[in-house]
């Protein structure tokens, strides 16, 4: 997906005003109305040799060196329907925050995919659709969702936006969301037992894949606090703690196949960099404690995985190197055609990273990048489609993968 910017800074439209919001950004905008240069104007008078060598490169050639570079896709093998249950943060939320809480996520959350907000905190799809949609499976409901009219046949999603795994029984921090687990468990067997066959069974439950996305932020929030960098190193064995809890909970109810994220790249967020004032930044302008922090945090969680395929032994468990894939992108941005790659695509301020804690996406006075730009960042913590597409390919090469497992490993049958 090509940006339909002529030049590779984002153009940002204010949608309270309906106006360019800056004078250089209006001038870009501007050359769209241009009338057609010479080049142009000639373009339009080919002779028929050149016409023909035109529609070759471009309509023949161009596309084939594009898919050349594209990953190798991945062929779904499932040979049973595949059953996914997800606990995580905001960064697979498929709508938890607002069926749970009534909060508003407001357009254009959701206008690149979707055409209207459904509780995602993207323009499109996040990575977990991204990775149901590689499986030919449904896209994941919320379990909080009584109004969307989902039977869960292809399992649930318990992710919601702000969750971490400290403190306990806070909603919806982790242990929360295996709470909601056991009993959408033992509610299901019961229905199914009682003659409901859309509901999922003991034996789906055992095939099912159980993905965590957890721990962004809890190294968040405790930077948040002030907190000196050695005191949030020292959170993080605690954090590793509750993960490996909930793991070892979902292996007594019987659960055996597992897909563990690491988490990304948190000082390469634009919201971080824009409310740091003290910047240590690495040489792609990311605050480096805030990443040594999650490279940490990363390896405990590596260990942990390691720890526990020794331990439950009849247990697949799979660590996904998602910092990397992340990290990756944002350092070779222009390799990959995203441009601005530390700035939100919607938010307010403009560059250096268009963030305002105050006039965040979706609230009045916000500003959005076109629809067509490739920026990394969606709303200056979350990513956009196009990333997320991105993320998604790598994570289906299983490069970033321990093992190296294809994602539909536990629908083979």
């Amino acid at each position: 997906m090509e940006s339909k910017c002529p030049n590779s800074k984002p153009q940002y439209i204010n949608k309270q005003k309906k106006a360019v919001a800056s004078s250089s950004i209006g001038q870009a905008a501007r050359k769209k109305l241009e009338p057609p240069t010479p080049t142009m104007a000639a373009s339009r008078s080919l002779s028929p040799f050149h016409f023909c060598t035109f529609f070759f490169f471009f309509f023949l050639l161009v596309p084939l060196l594009s898919l050349l570079s594209l990953p190798i896709p991945v062929l779904c093998q499932c040979k049973r329907p595949p059953v996914i249950f997800n606990f995580g943060d905001s960064n697979s939320d498929t709508g938890g925050l607002v069926a749970g809480l009534g909060f508003p996520v407001n357009f254009p959350n959701g206008r690149a995919f979707f055409h209207r907000s459904t509780g995602r905190l993207s323009d499109g799809r996040l990575l977990i659709d991204l990775l149901c949609q590689s499986l030919n499976a449904s896209l994941l409901s919320p379990y909080l969702d009584s109004l969307g009219g989902s039977k869960f046949s292809n399992g649930a999603n318990f992710a919601v936006v702000g969750s971490s795994t400290l403190p306990r029984y806070v909603p919806f921090s982790l242990n929360i969301q295996v709470m909601q687990f056991l009993h959408f468990k033992a509610r299901s067997i019961e229905l199914a037992a009682a003659g409901s066959g859309t509901l999922i069974n003991d034996e789906a439950f055992r095939n099912a894949l159980y993905m965590i996305d957890m721990g962004q932020n809890d190294i968040a929030n405790t930077f948040s606090k002030n907190l000196s960098y050695a005191l949030v190193v020292k959170r993080i064995p605690s954090v590793i703690r509750e993960i490996q809890d909930a793991v070892k909970t979902l292996y007594t109810q019987g659960g055996r196949n597992f897909w563990i994220h690491n988490t990304g790249p948190l000082g390469c967020l634009p919201q971080k960099l824009s409310l740091v004032q003290n910047k240590d930044l690495d040489p792609y302008g990311c605050l480096s404690s805030y990443n040594s922090a999650a490279r940490l945090f990363n390896e405990g969680l590596r260990h942990l995985c390691l720890e526990m395929r020794s331990e439950l032994k009849d247990a697949s468990i799979v660590y996904v190197d998602i910092f990397s894939i992340k990290y990756d992108l944002i350092a070779n941005s222009t390799k990959y055609g995203f441009s601005s790659p530390l700035m939100a695509c919607c938010g307010h301020g403009g560059p250096p990273y268009n963030y305002n804690i105050k006039v965040t996406c979706g609230q009045p006075g916000f500003q959005v990048c076109n629809e067509g730009s490739k920026l990394v960042s969606w709303d200056g913590i979350h990513y956009t489609e196009a990333a997320n597409t991105f993320i998604s390919s790598k994570v289906l090469s299983t490069a970033y993968s321990t093992p190296r497992t294809t994602f539909d490993f536990f629908c083979h049958g």
